[in-house]
């Protein structure tokens, strides 16, 4: 584990980072990084969704002089929608420095462009023809450019760009640093590599792949907007034992474990900036049961080795399918089942194919649960529970009470107001959490995508899995549950129905 505060970057990068929550580097990042900032050229070869934009973008950050109004660096990006994506990332990492920075690409008007373009960008992002539209009619002026990015070469390969890129690297000037970023390596990118970079040092990395056989994955779509109130019903629904919560960053953090509370749940949250202290206690709760729900970042929660952990929720899909393993690792241990469940916003559909990528299994899509269906699983939990008194305990100092009741109300009555007593209704108490941006791991592209979403269209007519059905998948084990985790034990969490 690689942390961004352990690479010796400048105080304003680290503002930056801290700013959009990351504490720990991915691999690619790292590795690449360190190289970066000694001035070498890189061929970065790493999966879709590994952290590449930000192992290209901090060091081209740290090389950045804010005070030169010359361009300075130019990614060339396969497709508009990556082209914004990483100008948007570069924007939120140039943040502590103030760094300008512009997408150009094609279908955008040319002359709101040429506007920009006066505004004196340090980093222009671009997609290879509108850049190099730009650069013949002498919109713009590479000369003073340091820093040269190709990200996805083999897409921009298999658009056939190639070309296009040779012209645009032919204006930039020799002496400069060139990172190329592919997830495969075929002969016409070696030869761009051998033809424009120095000596470039190889960073491969390959995404973990993992067994899951044990933890049962599903996910839901939603908008941002939704997904505390889906996360409280699928509390109530599922009644997890011990459950996680993942959140992208501190501020997440913060405000989830303190929502959390307030709906009645017994929650607290690690991150990075708790002190050593505060971090043990908040565990030592977790696994005394104290509480239920760990709300946690990535960096908190790695190494955790907690038994008896039922549910993992990535309440933000993770930056990195190598963080969704760690993720969901932390439930079906010990030769037990674990589920895990994702929350996906339309604009994150790449980075869930990443992930199904890794873990070599796809996700079952969740149907996104209903006040009614929260209402109806806290309901069952607490039947479970009164059924599971009647055959295990005395009742005999209470049935007096009990028989003097039923001369005076209907069995139905008494059986229903008992049910109302301990039920934990559905609290709809407003919550507001910052909106956080969308995950910066970016989506798959060409034809590998359009198959994923064609198979994924493939499914079911409703393409979505209802509550309560059960699995039939999973083997039977010594604790009675559907597919969906809902416990037969107690409720633990009657103790917030004063809420």
């Amino acid at each position: 584990m690689t942390l961004f505060s352990e690479l010796g970057l400048d105080r304003t990068s680290m503002k930056s980072i801290e700013k959009m929550g990351f504490e720990e580097a991915s691999p690619i990042q790292s590795q690449t990084i360190p190289l970066a900032l000694e001035g070498k050229d890189i061929i970065g070869q790493a999966q879709t969704g590994t952290g590449k934009t930000a192992a290209f973008g901090i060091p081209l950050m740290e090389n950045i002089d804010i005070n030169n109004e010359n361009v300075q660096g130019i990614v060339i990006a396969p497709t508009r929608e990556l082209a914004i994506q990483v100008s948007e990332e570069l924007f939120k990492l140039g943040y502590g420095k103030r760094a300008r920075v512009l997408a150009v690409y094609g279908g955008q008007d040319i002359d709101r462009q040429i506007r920009a373009l006066k505004k004196k960008p340090h980093i222009i992002v671009g997609t290879p023809g509108r850049l190099l539209d730009h650069i013949k009619r002498k919109n713009i002026k590479l000369g003073g450019v340091h820093t040269v990015v190709l990200d996805e070469a083999d897409e921009m390969l298999n658009m056939g760009f190639i070309e296009d890129i040779e012209l645009i690297l032919s204006t930039v000037p020799d002496e400069r640093q060139t990172l190329l970023f592919s997830a495969t390596m075929p002969d016409p990118i070696r030869k761009i590599a051998e033809r424009f970079m120095r000596e470039p040092v190889l960073v491969r990395v390959k995404a973990k792949e993992m067994t899951v056989d044990r933890i049962e994955q599903y996910y839901l779509e939603l908008k941002e907007s939704e997904k505390f109130d889906t996360l409280a019903r699928l509390f109530d629904i599922q009644t997890p034992d011990l459950a996680i919560v993942f959140g992208r960053t501190k501020r997440r953090v913060d405000e989830l474990a303190s929502a959390l509370n307030i709906r009645g749940y017994m929650a607290e949250g690690i991150h990075g900036d708790l002190s050593q202290a505060k971090r043990l206690s908040v565990l030592k709760k977790f696994k005394d049961r104290s509480i239920d729900v760990l709300v946690a970042t990535d960096v908190a929660a790695r190494g955790l080795d907690i038994s008896g952990v039922t549910h993992v929720y990535n309440f933000d899909i993770p930056q990195d399918p190598e963080s969704y393993v760690h993720r969901i690792g932390r439930t079906g241990r010990a030769g037990k089942h674990g589920i895990a469940i994702t929350f996906v916003t339309p604009r994150e559909r790449g980075q869930l194919h990443a992930v199904e990528h890794t873990t070599k299994k796809r996700m079952e899509k969740l149907k996104t649960p209903t006040l009614t269906e929260a209402l109806e699983g806290q309901q069952k939990a607490v039947t479970e529970k009164i059924l599971n008194t009647i055959e295990n305990d005395d009742l005999s100092l209470y049935l007096g009470q009990a028989e003097e009741l039923l001369q005076k109300h209907s069995a139905a009555d008494l059986v229903a107001a008992m049910l109302k007593s301990m039920t934990k209704e559905p609290d709809q108490t407003p919550i507001k959490l910052t909106e956080e941006s969308p995950s910066p791991m970016r989506r798959n592209r060409g034809g590998s995508s359009s198959s994923s979403n064609r198979q994924r269209n493939g499914r079911s007519s409703s393409g979505r899995k209802d509550y309560g059905s059960g699995s039939s998948k999973r083997p039977s084990t010594n604790r009675k549950s559907n597919g969906y985790g809902n416990r037969s034990t107690s409720q633990k969490r009657e103790k917030t129905n004063k809420i």
